[in-house]
């Protein structure tokens, strides 16, 4: 999730695109940089982190120049580092290119541009673009840019710039977002309409795979044929604040929205039909994999909520036994580790103080360890053996939502390239499975089309000081996470309990009233469940029920019920977790409680 800006225009771009980098700085600050022309010569300033970095670098080192392109970076490939930065150059340095996504294939295409005579010198998937344009180009970058993307396979917004057609900015973009700004005598593209809006209120809004060429003539935009095409051209109306959120109220909401691509994104290159999964760079064998006699999955919060789902789906398809501990408790019971012990280390900032101690303690006893975070180069990233990185991009509201659900995603590839390593699930089961992961984001969009049902709720309970989730199995681990947004974002005390743990005390607390959320999506417990939610319900509890599709004899059990898309058993926990993140939300709203910044709550937990 980076950010990308480009200017054409009369004035120094310089400014304009520092000014406009500041205004996307929330989808990115692992480092910054720019690209400007100036002379027939691309003139590059860059560097790590914070854009107040390249600012002070452009104080020393002026870049001077009418056109150019931009760029905040969220790092997904090559950690945080100047040459890892953006923009990116060909070797003979007459293209440059800044650039929003993941290319999926941009090993094949490295060592092809390689066996061409390319050299490359970052760890960026990025590289490979300007390189391959540079190796389509014959006089005409637009035809260039065309060729190279119809090579590349993954999502892209692209700006691009070369020194040989110096009065011309080139863009285009598949799966991520990019806007064109129209204003006096000046052009712009952006990722998102904060980074212009300064500068101009109307806008063209790209489909996916459209081209645009931007000079100081104007602009014209091509279809993927090359035709050129007329568009409406967009008056926005919001304030810069709204636009920052792309027009939603808070960044939780907004997040919430994203979390079907930020699933995709993160399923991208690591689960694909009729092929083994891979854990990107990480090579473990059979006998790596069947040396290991326990697994330890370590995290705090949100994560370890993650890391409950982990525990059931390691051993369900990879028959593996996985113990869960909380980070902060790990240490001081003297865990049983040595060589054949496997720590998962999870944290969505990978600076989480508890759970690098944990890694720490892990490694020094002989264990492997595995990270699973979102933060390249965080530092529990460089301390593990290993890395995963979740996709979900630049989450800003510090209760998580889509950094959960993409760590729910990595705990399936773990334990499904367990499984394959190990043989046990047989080919058909793991396709299914994966197949089945793969319909994900789309059942996730259908369910946030649904929202009636939890406003109600949330309306008619906001203003109760407790509240009770249930759960049995996977939905156990579900009504945790669900319970943990309500008090985060809302403040209503609340509890998640095993529904076969009702009689044994909890039941107690249970009068007319009482606010209940039961979830039940777990086909082979659903009965039993139904049995848990009656004795609230007889208890006077007033109940939102949650089933998959078809199971309509919830209805006779709760006062209200939201179905979910049909999936099967393990994969349930990604679908069921997105109306609980929507009850805690409007809850909150109703409450009118700060959202995206919860009383006493950081974003990264950085002390023990």
């Amino acid at each position: 999730m980076c950010g990308i800006v480009g200017y054409v225009g009369k004035k120094e771009a310089s400014p304009i695109l520092v000014e406009g980098l500041s205004k996307l700085e929330y989808r990115g600050y692992d480092s910054a940089g720019i690209a400007v022309i100036d002379k027939d010569v691309i003139e590059i300033s860059k560097c790590k982190g914070r854009l107040a970095n390249l600012k002070d670098k452009l104080d020393t080192s002026p870049v001077k120049g009418k056109i150019g392109i931009g760029h905040t970076r969220w790092a997904t490939h090559g950690e945080p580092s100047d040459i890892n930065s953006h923009p990116h150059t060909s070797e003979n340095g007459s293209i440059s290119v800044v650039h929003n996504g993941i290319i999926e294939n941009y090993l094949h295409l490295r060592e092809w541009l390689s066996s061409k005579g390319y050299k490359f010198y970052s760890e960026t998937d990025t590289e490979v673009i300007p390189n391959l344009i540079c190796h389509f180009y014959n006089g005409d970058l637009l035809d260039a840019v065309m060729k190279a993307v119809s090579k590349m396979e993954g999502s892209y917004a692209l700006g691009v710039v070369s020194c040989d057609e110096p009065d011309k900015i080139v863009a285009v973009r598949k799966d991520s977002p990019l806007v064109v700004g129209v204003g006096t005598d000046e052009f712009f593209i952006a990722s998102d309409v904060p980074a212009i809006l300064n500068r101009t209120r109307d806008v063209y809004y790209l489909n996916d795979k459209e081209f645009v060429v931007l000079n100081d003539a104007g602009v014209k935009i091509y279809s993927p044929e090359g035709d050129e095409i007329k568009k409406e051209l967009v008056t926005v109306t919001w304030d810069a604040d709204a636009a920052e959120k792309g027009g939603y109220e808070h960044f939780m909401i907004k997040e919430i929205h994203e979390q079907p691509k930020a699933i995709r994104d993160t399923m991208t290159s690591r689960i694909i039909p009729g092929q083994p999964i891979t854990l990107d760079n990480i090579k473990m064998t059979k006998a790596d994999i069947e040396n290991i006699d326990r697994i330890y999955i370590v995290a705090c919060g949100t994560a370890y909520h993650a890391g409950v789902v982990g525990k059931y789906v390691i051993e369900k398809l990879a028959k593996i036994p996985v113990e869960i501990d909380i980070a902060s408790e790990f240490r001081y019971r003297d865990p049983i580790i040595n060589e054949k012990t496997l720590m998962i280390a999870l944290s969505q900032s990978g600076e989480t103080a508890d759970t690098l101690a944990a890694l720490r303690e892990a490694k020094t006893k002989g264990a492997r360890v595995i990270a699973i975070t979102n933060v390249v180069g965080s530092s529990i990233a460089r301390e593990a053996d290993d890395v995963i990185y979740t996709w979900a991009g630049l989450e800003i509201a510090v209760a998580s939502t889509k950094a959960y659900t993409t760590q729910l995603i990595l705990m399936y590839v773990v334990a499904l390239y367990f499984a394959q390593h190990k043989n046990t699930l047989g080919v058909d089961e793991i396709e299914k499975i994966k197949n089945e992961m793969l319909s994900l984001p789309e059942k996730v969009s259908e369910v946030l089309k649904h929202k009636e049902v939890l406003q109600k709720f949330a309306a008619n309970n906001y203003m109760h000081k407790d509240m009770f989730f249930l759960g049995r199995g996977l939905d156990y681990a579900v009504a945790m996470e669900g319970s943990l947004k309500t008090k985060e974002i809302s403040y209503i005390h609340s509890e998640a309990y095993a529904g076969g743990e009702l009689k044994h005390g909890t039941i107690a607390l249970i009068e007319k009233g009482t606010a209940v959320i039961a979830i039940a999506t777990q086909e082979s417990l659903y009965g039993k469940m139904i049995s848990n939610v009656k004795e609230v319900t007889t208890r006077g509890a007033n109940v939102l029920g949650f089933a998959l599709e078809g199971n309509t004899s919830i209805e006779s059990t709760v006062d209200s019920a939201f179905y979910l898309p049909k999936t099967i058993d393990i994969l349930s926990p990604v679908l069921s977790v997105i109306p609980l993140q929507l009850v805690a939300y409007y809850m909150a709203i109703q409450k009118g409680c700060d959202v995206d910044k919860p009383r006493n709550l950081a974003k990264s937990v950085t002390v023990e």
